[in-house]
């Protein structure tokens, strides 16, 4: 029996008193663990970094992990969560024992071999090099098997051992390649059982046997837990920095406890709501937390959060402008509650939209603690030119921001289609079209200075530890991310599980990314993680496709399907969860009034299906002759160009602006803050005579903006109702008598000679020809007649003579209609035809994106981690990683810098020198303002001929940007076309 006060000892004293022999303690006692070339030239022992992670994952235990998960550990141990939390991330370096690893470094290997423990010539071909992760799985996996007297016990237990640095590996990939790289030999032999058997008594357990958990987490806890272990690892091996232990006899775990905690203390890091309270009641996280007069549609929402009897999905489905994402942040306040979660990750679909909603959790959290905003992470590539991120991440004052945050910003850009004389188009899918991830202000990463207690944690701002924040607020790329077969997917996981999850426009999604967010859904099922899923315009399929998702994790089985009654009306909210080993699927029970009456809207046709917008733009004259704004929204930026040169050229007198993709960072960040002035819930006397707005799909959704005309080409239903959802969407607004009813012109669509619609190529690139014609034909109802041809004289100022659409009653009709499966076109438009080359060209893109899921079908029911990444996904970057979860080429964005006599200029004419050197951050903000993002078929030209500028070199936002030189003539070649770019227009591509 050891002792506590032999336990409080040294590492030697303990080995001493366990019984080993001098020459066991001597061995033991060499083994390395950080070289002093690679830990700031100080050697740190195995063993204490085995004791160092143990005590970070002690005080992760104490002030990180949620109480859902600590409850969790408890129960499989027995009632020693903590404890067995640390032996099991402690263990996770065991590997590091033997020859493989030891002889790596030849000045640390020295010793080692000094001591006694020999090994001969060892493989230098990397196919067949041993490294520790699965070094340490041979090496515990047959002693958790002996002495636990359990296969099943063992067999969850050593992938994590073995998956720690990010992949785990199947079973048989643990198997030496040969005796020689374990180690061989009675020597060997004795030093790995005494590291593992110093190390658990050390910690505090009796023996390996007495580690033995009494029940298993299931797979997604196991993925979690996995993610928590690496966190462990990586914040200890920073912890040592430079002040590595090389004598055995300083080695112990109060040395390491006492180390590690001030290591934490300096990295500022922390959990989120530390076991969060009840509201008092059940409507306070609406009234008190966020001081709205609740909606009945935000009341259904929270009420379901409360009778929830365990955590489940949510999915809300109301109107745009409804206030779900207020109502979302209430729910996730009740469920945190009630079920011992963390902290809350929000994904929206876009960078922009990401940027209003950040700002709106800000606001939130500090309503519990002001200290929780500095635990607030913003994700994605742009936060740069996010003046709160900034203040809050950089320690500079903060200024004061005037959003409410409900969802205001510019919306998704959703595959803007760059048509040319071939008929090529930029690639769909993507739901955040420009992020770029890792984009950081210089802060220490894992062996950095810390950060300070009293501000955020720098150590987060790792492009693969984001998640990791208690809060956090970014593009559902996050979330598709962590249902990918990639590097180091548990630890976005971990980021996950412990929080309450919400995804905002969740109907943005298409065939593709909606593969890995119902995968994503499965794993946060099984793990327990509340899920709130919102959509104004939620095709009934894809609610029924998520509950099913959601409640197959819960329930283990790939195949779960439960029924989800049909809504009684809309606004709706349906539950989903599991109860003893039973799925639950409910709906709203009664109608649920939405906060305003249902009002008309007239269409009307507008034929075109040319390029140049001429007819857009006269139309667009037409229908402000007597005052009014006017929101132009179309499928594709050179369109877009073209009615705007088109208006400028006709010397349009009112306030003309334009919106896409293709402006510089700061161009288009400055015109969205304009727009939203202008056009806003607050507008009020600034709202002017006589405006336009010209934009691609980022007009779509999450833009809170109130058109008086909505001009837009067609699109696919849903997303023809998001852009709708822009007119005449706020109480109060000041508009011209003429446009008292809100209107809709639908042009990008034209009938052929035999009276079948002909699109715009971009629009069929991006939709598809089935879903257009579908939405062709809800239009034509609305509108009392078909399209006309494109030289048909068209009134546009008069509507149509049909009933119009009725907004937002007619919402879940129209959706439902639209993805249906009964045939709603006129005869002889081909719908048959078409919708089988759309469920073949679906088809294949489903089957495209389960070749990169976490886990495959047949797998899912699999009980450990053994295996997962087995033919896994080698995404070496982020941007890699964004091209696999939206089917596309990673795309490229450029800093555009202006050649001159002498040296560089940014955009905006700031001077940069001689090589383009930056010096100032404020001449870093101006330069990076000029990004722009490139159109993918100019990706692969971009990334063969642009470089950064030889100033650039040691600039942590700027030395591995791209730089886009500019002539005298303001152009660059990229491959065989030429680029420029206008102040106005923004970026222009002549083919060559």
């Amino acid at each position: 029996m050891v002792s506590v006060v032999d336990r409080g000892g040294s590492v030697v004293q303990l080995m001493k008193a366990m019984g080993l022999s001098p020459e066991a303690v001597e061995r033991v006692s060499r083994l390395w663990g950080k070289s002093a070339a690679k830990n700031g030239g100080q050697r740190h022992l195995l063993l204490g970094h085995l004791l160092d992670t143990a005590a970070v994952a002690g005080l992760m235990w104490d002030q990180y992990l949620s109480r859902a998960f600590r409850q969790r550990l408890d129960e499989i141990s027995g009632g020693r969560g903590r404890l067995w939390f640390m032996w099991v991330c402690g263990i996770h370096d065991c590997g590091k024992a033997c020859p493989a690893f030891q002889a790596v470094d030849p000045v640390e290997a020295a010793p080692v071999l000094a001591a006694g423990l020999k090994w001969g010539r060892l493989p230098t071909d990397r196919r067949k090099m041993w490294r520790h992760d699965v070094a340490g799985a041979a090496l515990l996996k047959p002693r958790l098997v002996a002495e636990w007297g359990s296969e099943e016990a063992a067999a969850w237990v050593w992938p994590l051992v073995a998956g720690h640095h990010g992949a785990f590996p199947s079973v048989r990939g643990i198997e030496p390649p040969h005796r020689e790289v374990q180690g061989r030999g009675p020597a060997w032999d004795e030093a790995q059982r005494a590291v593992v058997d110093v190390f658990t008594r050390a910690v505090g357990f009796e023996d390996l046997a007495d580690v033995r958990p009494v029940g298993a987490l299931r797979k997604a806890e196991q993925l979690a837990l996995s993610g928590l272990i690496v966190m462990a690892d990586w914040i200890a091996s920073g912890g040592r920095m430079g002040r590595g232990l090389a004598d055995a006899g300083l080695v112990s775990f109060d040395d390491a406890q006492r180390c590690m905690g001030e290591w934490w203390a300096g990295l500022g890091l922390r959990g989120g709501w530390r076991d969060l309270p009840l509201p008092q009641t059940h409507l306070a996280p609406l009234t008190d937390r966020l001081g709205v007069t609740p909606r009945a549609s935000q009341r259904e929402l929270v009420e379901r959060a409360w009778s929830m009897p365990a955590p489940g999905l949510l999915v809300a489905e109301a109107p745009m402008g409804e206030g779900k994402t207020k109502a979302a942040l209430a729910a996730a306040e009740v469920l945190a509650a009630r079920f011992g979660l963390d902290g809350m990750f929000v994904a929206m679909p876009t960078q922009a939209t990401s940027d209003p909603m950040y700002e709106q959790v800000l606001q939130w959290v500090r309503t519990f603690d002001p200290e929780l905003e500095s635990q607030v992470a913003l994700l994605h590539g742009r936060r740069r030119f996010n003046t709160l991120w900034r203040a809050l991440w950089e320690g500079r004052p903060r200024p004061d921001s005037g959003s409410d945050g409900d969802s205001d910003g510019c919306g998704c850009e959703r595959g803007e289609a760059d048509l040319g004389a071939e008929g090529g188009y930029d690639d769909f899918g993507a739901i955040d079209e420009d992020a770029h991830y890792g984009m950081a202000p210089a802060a220490p990463a894992a062996g950095g200075a810390p950060s300070g207690a009293d501000g955020p944690a720098h150590w987060f701002l790792d492009n693969k530890r984001g998640l990791l924040t208690a809060f956090a607020v970014g593009t559902v790329d996050h979330l598709l991310h962590a249902a990918t077969r990639t590097r180091h997917v548990m630890l976005r996981f971990a980021g996950l599980a412990g929080k309450v999850v919400i995804v905002d426009e969740v109907h943005a999604a298409d065939v593709y990314m909606r593969q890995f967010l119902v995968e994503a859904l499965r794993w946060l099922g099984q793990a327990g993680v509340p899920v709130v899923l919102l959509s104004a315009t939620l095709p009934p399929a894809q609610r029924q496709l998520f509950v099913d998702a959601y409640l197959s994790g819960v329930l283990g089985s790939a195949d779960v399907h439960q029924p989800v009654p049909e809504p009684v009306g809309y606004p709706c909210v349906t539950v989903a969860y599991g109860v003893g080993g039973r799925a639950v699927a409910e709906t709203s029970r009664e109608v649920v009034q939405s906060w305003r009456q249902s009002a008309p809207v007239e269409l009307a046709w507008l034929p075109d299906t040319e390029i140049s917008g001429a007819r857009v733009a006269k139309a667009v004259h037409e229908s402000v002759a007597d005052g009014g704004v006017v929101l132009v929204v179309v499928n594709q930026v050179a369109r877009a160009q073209a009615i705007h040169d088109e208006l400028r050229e006709a010397g349009f007198d009112g306030d003309l602006h334009l919106l896409h993709a293709r402006l510089c960072a700061a161009h288009r960040a400055d015109r969205t803050a304009e727009c939203l002035r202008l056009m806003g819930p607050e507008a009020g006397e600034d709202r002017p005579e006589r405006m336009v707005v010209i934009a691609t799909q980022l007009a779509e959704q999450s833009f809170d903006v109130d058109a008086d005309v909505l001009i837009t080409d067609l699109a696919p239903t849903d997303l023809l109702l998001q852009r709708i959802g822009r007119l005449h969407r706020h109480s109060g607004t000041r508009r011209p008598e003429a446009h008292s009813v809100p209107r809709v012109l639908v042009t990008g669509v034209a009938a052929g000679r035999d009276g079948v619609p002909r699109f715009l190529g971009a629009s069929k690139g991006i939709y598809g020809t089935w879903s257009l014609l579908r939405a062709a034909a809800l239009v034509a109802e609305g509108a009392g007649s078909l399209p006309a041809t494109a030289d048909a004289q068209n009134a546009v100022l008069r509507p149509g003579e049909g009933a119009g659409w009725s907004i937002p009653a007619d919402v879940p009709d129209l959706v439902a209609r639209a993805y249906g499966s009964d045939e709603i076109c006129p005869a002889g438009w081909h719908e048959a035809e078409a919708l089988e080359q759309w469920q073949a060209k679906e088809l294949k893109r489903e089957e495209k994106a389960e070749g990169f899921l976490l886990c495959r079908q047949r797998e899912w029911a699999f009980p450990t981690l053994e295996g997962l990444h087995y033919a896994g996904i080698r995404a070496t970057s982020e941007e890699q990683l964004d091209a696999v979860v939206r089917d596309g080429d990673p795309t490229v964005e450029a800093v555009i810098v202006r050649r001159t006599s002498g040296g560089y200029r940014a955009y905006d004419g700031t001077w940069l020198g001689v090589n383009g050197e930056v010096d100032d951050d404020r001449v870093t903000d101006r330069l990076i303002g000029g990004t722009v993002r490139l159109p993918p078929r100019l990706t692969d030209a971009a990334q063969a001929e642009l470089r950064p500028l030889p100033g650039w070199e040691g600039r942590p936002w700027l030395r591995y940007r791209l730089a886009l030189v500019l002539e005298d003539d303001g152009t660059a070649r990229l491959g065989a076309d030429r680029v420029s770019y206008d102040d106005v227009l923004g970026l222009l591509v002549e083919r060559g």
